[in-house]
């Protein structure tokens, strides 16, 4: 496993999405304990409490706040509120109104605050925090020793604790989908730049083996044949160091056209290295890359190609896939090269090409090669990008 890898899952351990699971449960645990003291510490001020219900309303509570929390993504896929969150907010001011005060209800709606940014859209979040507030200081306006001021200081001190909440959240979902976005361009770069230094390379070996065929092979022919005339001039002793004069142009001759095949033909690029470069830098969903052997150098356009399709792949099914995990297996045989990938994502009824899928199917038809793509709602996607052996121009 790379450096990289293990990076990646360190990280992986301390994403805001984990660190939010734990801190709302130890906040949900705080109130466990207050409920639990409750019967000593409000005997006297409210011998009628139901401590029962309490407990109830704290259970329930803490149950679906795990449940939503497992829902939690990076990126973030806003949508419509759940259940669990009208149960949870139900809860939370059950819990001020069984209590006669807003200390236990305020708690818990600034945990639920502290999960709409991963659940809903900004302006709907927000007005959800509004909302809740108020609903709780209805509640609170229902004790009998607040009066208006105290209700509304109440409730505007909550209401700023359940922004606070909010925001704080808010601000670490978007750091966390910026760092993992930047995480996988810089693995698209990284990719990129190692197919862009070998294209450099073979561009090189290519003008290199054009200046060794056009100077030093034009030079060592001519040198060729003026040895062969001169051995014609001359005789004796003369003659022979012309003749293996001659003899050493001609092995020189050979050697050189030798080292110019040689680098012509060594103009492929090493795919497998480029692709396990892109899929370093997604932590999500877990890619599981599958690679030949001996898998042969590949020719510049068709990795090229091929590594595009991949990062359009990863990309689509990063955003909209919704998958835990991505298989891409790349195979060579004796028609082509086959690059395929299945995810276990939601799926769709039906494949619609956007611009990225039309632009992989593009790219593949001007080297001979097609695309195929197979779905079913709930049963992910599944692509099939091929080229033949001999890319066409």
């Amino acid at each position: 496993m790379s450096i990289m890898k293990r990076r990646l899952q360190i990280i992986e351990k301390y994403q805001p999405t984990e660190l939010l699971k734990y801190a709302g449960l130890v906040v949900w645990f705080s109130t466990c304990i207050v409920v639990a003291l409750a019967p000593v510490s409000l005997d006297e001020q409210l011998p009628d409490l139901n401590v029962g219900a309490l407990w109830i309303a704290e259970v329930i509570f803490g149950s679906v706040y795990w449940h939503e929390v497992q829902r939690l993504k990076t990126p973030a896929r806003p949508g419509m509120p759940s259940i669990g969150l009208v149960v949870m907010v139900i809860c939370a001011v059950f819990t001020t109104y069984i209590s006669r005060g807003g200390g236990l209800g305020g708690i818990l709606l600034m945990v639920v605050a502290s999960l709409l940014p991963w659940l809903l859209s900004l302006t709907m979040g927000l007005a959800w925090v509004v909302l809740q507030s108020i609903g709780l200081g209805i509640v609170i306006s229902q004790h009998p020793n607040l009066d208006m001021l105290d209700t509304v200081t109440a409730t505007g001190i909550f209401l700023g604790l359940a922004l606070f909440a909010y925001i704080a959240s808010l601000v670490a979902m978007r750091h966390a989908s910026a760092r993992d976005e930047l995480r996988k361009v810089n693995s698209e770069l990284r990719a990129t730049q190692a197919l862009l230094a070998e294209n450099t390379r073979i561009a090189e070996r290519v003008r290199i083996a054009r200046e060794l065929h056009d100077l030093v092979g034009h030079h060592l022919t001519a040198l060729s044949l003026n040895l062969e005339v001169a051995a014609h001039l001359c005789e004796g002793k003369a003659n022979e160091h012309v003749q293996q004069a001659k003899a050493i142009a001609k092995l020189l001759l050979s050697d050189v056209r030798e080292v110019v095949s040689e680098l012509r033909t060594s103009d492929h690029v090493d795919l497998a290295e480029a692709l396990n470069t892109l899929i370093e830098g997604v932590p999500k969903p877990e890619i599981r890359l599958k690679l030949p052997v001996q898998l042969a150098a590949v020719d510049p356009r068709q990795a090229q190609v091929l590594l595009r399709c991949a990062q359009e792949i990863i990309t689509n099914t990063v955003r909209h896939a919704d998958a835990s995990h991505l298989w891409l297996q790349l195979e060579q045989t004796n028609e082509g090269l086959i690059l395929s990938a299945r995810d276990d994502g939601r799926g769709a009824d039906e494949a619609q090409a956007g611009n990225g899928l039309k632009g992989m199917a593009e790219r593949l038809k001007q080297l001979g090669g097609s695309l195929d793509i197979k779905t079913k709602a709930g049963d992910g996607f599944a692509i099939t990008a091929t080229l033949p052996l001999e890319a066409r121009t």
